[in-house]
């Protein structure tokens, strides 16, 4: 847990994911979704703080492999961080998916 714990306060852009996790929960018990959608839901979740942390530890090898500049150590970590990008538009569109109808159907 201590690890965990450093690793947050190293990596900002964890602490943005669990920020939006708990306002997508709120959100989530407000418009009562249902176990399949809660399912969806922390799925997309897991597969973003997931990547990260595979991000995360890819740069770190990265860095302790080489201090000096190396190409091929600037692509592992920008397809590394592409991927946490892949990773989170999936999440929005998984969301958008899930909660936009009810969101409108709310409205109307």
């Amino acid at each position: 847990m201590k690890k965990i714990r450093s690793f947050f306060n190293r990596e900002q852009n964890l602490l943005v994911h669990i920020i939006a996790t708990i306002i997508v929960t709120i959100a989530g018990i407000i418009i009562g979704l249902t176990g399949l959608e809660w399912i969806l839901v922390f799925s997309m979740v897991a597969f973003v703080i997931t990547s990260e942390l595979i991000n995360s530890a890819i740069e770190l090898a990265v860095d302790l492999y080489t201090s000096e500049f190396n190409p091929l150590a600037m692509v592992a970590k920008d397809v590394a961080a592409g991927a946490v990008v892949v990773s989170a538009f999936t999440a929005i569109c998984v969301g958008l998916y899930v909660f936009l109808p009810k969101i409108l159907s709310m409205l109307n």
